[in-house]
């Protein structure tokens, strides 16, 4: 669960506790104020995390863990994605907040996907397969209509039943890391093949932004939305028909805002 300034209850002092007993002096009192923030924000910049005043697993097991994960987002690695698309650093914190799913791995290492059955059936027709045996014996896998999602680190095991009907075509057809860049995104993205990308998306949440950096890169829209920071436009983009309904685009315009007063302070 995600911990932000102003929230209040067990969660908040559970977090104190574990502050306080990392040498951070604040009050235990339940509510997450501006010294909690700030303890937050000290943390955060110590274990090389992205320094946003949020405490979500990342930050507690640091908290717990006392050592940086290898494989976590930095603050430099933002900044580095700012200046390649030419945008602020507040814009992409704020992508970063709203858009991502907070990590790019499950704890025990794998890549956070997203199976998709019918961009399968996509893939196997652009392979020239033929879907439709697939499609009667296995339709959680193989299918003209979305769905069949377990969700978590189960969706590797649809993934690893699609790879025995056509590897490329697997790999295409699921949701990559933080950001969920499709995998038939690999052309457009400058990666070698499939498997390349796969490969990438597999190292770090640094390759899996780098992945959604290229993808902003090659959308003359999206980048532009991003730019001019247009939370609207750039949400229909990015987000699809739903975005409205989900509200991302007041979330990031809020984001934003966060984000450029917080640097403002820090500066």
């Amino acid at each position: 669960m995600l911990l932000r300034h102003g929230d209040t209850g067990y969660r908040v002092e559970s977090l104190q506790r574990d502050l306080v007993r990392a040498g951070h002096n604040l009050a235990i009192d339940g509510w997450y104020g501006d010294e909690t923030e700030a303890a937050v924000r000290a943390v955060q910049r110590q274990h090389d995390l992205v320094i946003d005043g949020l405490a979500g697993p990342k930050t507690r097991e640091a908290l717990h863990r006392g050592k940086p994960d290898p494989l976590a987002l930095c603050q430099i690695d933002l900044v580095l994605a700012a200046e390649v698309l030419g945008v602020e650093l507040a814009a992409i914190m704020a992508v970063n907040e709203i858009e991502s799913r907070g990590r790019g791995f499950h704890p025990s290492g794998e890549p956070v996907i997203l199976f998709e059955r019918h961009i399968m059936r996509r893939r196997l027709i652009h392979h020239g397969i033929d879907p439709v045996p697939w499609q009667r014996r296995q339709p959680d896998i193989v299918n003209d209509k979305p769905g069949g999602y377990v969700g978590g680190i189960r969706e590797h095991r649809r993934l690893d039943r699609a790879h025995a009907i056509h590897p490329a075509s697997a790999w295409e057809s699921a949701s990559w890391g933080a950001f969920q860049i499709m995998g038939f995104h690999w052309r457009t993205l400058g990666y070698e093949s499939a498997e390349a990308f796969v490969i990438a998306m597999q190292r770090d949440e640094a390759a899996q932004l780098d992945a959604f950096v290229r993808f902003i890169a090659a959308d003359r829209g999206l980048h532009a939305a991003l730019r001019r920071r247009d939370w609207r436009d750039f949400a229909r983009r990015y987000n699809g028909p739903a975005f409205a309904k989900n509200d991302y685009d007041t979330k990031l315009a809020a984001a934003y805002r966060r984000h450029v007063r917080d640097l403002e302070i820090a500066a």
